[in-house]
Parts: structure tokens; sequence; C-alpha cells
């Protein structure tokens, strides 16, 4: 239950930050609205496909990286 209020209060400050910047852009309260919407749905979706591709390269990402934390 914890993260999806977790979620939930995300989502509200990612909307209430994208509206708010947009009207300091566009200084016009619906394009703000609008983009403000818009903008956090289009980032879920594009966070969820960037998750995807990341957890099926992460053991190369990590393999590249294990050599720099070696003790001398």
């Amino acid at each position: 239950m914890r993260l999806f209020y977790k979620t939930l209060s995300y989502g509200v400050v990612h909307f209430t930050v994208a509206t708010a910047v947009a009207y300091l852009i566009t200084g016009n309260w619906a394009m703000a609205l609008g983009i403000g919407i818009i903008e956090p749905l289009v980032q879920t979706c594009v966070f969820a496909v960037h998750d995807y591709f990341w957890e099926r390269k992460l053991p190369k990402v990590e393999e590249a990286f294990s050599g720099c934390h070696k003790h001398h």
C-alpha cells in the first residue's frame, strides 16, 4: 500500500511541477494544464520503456565497470 501512495504522491508532484513550468513559459493556464497532464503521462511510458531496456542490459553495464572498483 505504501508503494501506491508513494506513486500517487509522485504523480501529483510531477503534475504540479510540469504545470507550473509550462505556465511560466507560456503564460497561459489552459496550455499549461494541457502540458501538465500530457507530459507526466508520456514520461511514465518512457520511463517504463527505459526501465525495460536498462534491466535487460544491466549485467553488461556491471561487467564494464567491474574493474573500476578493485582495491589495490
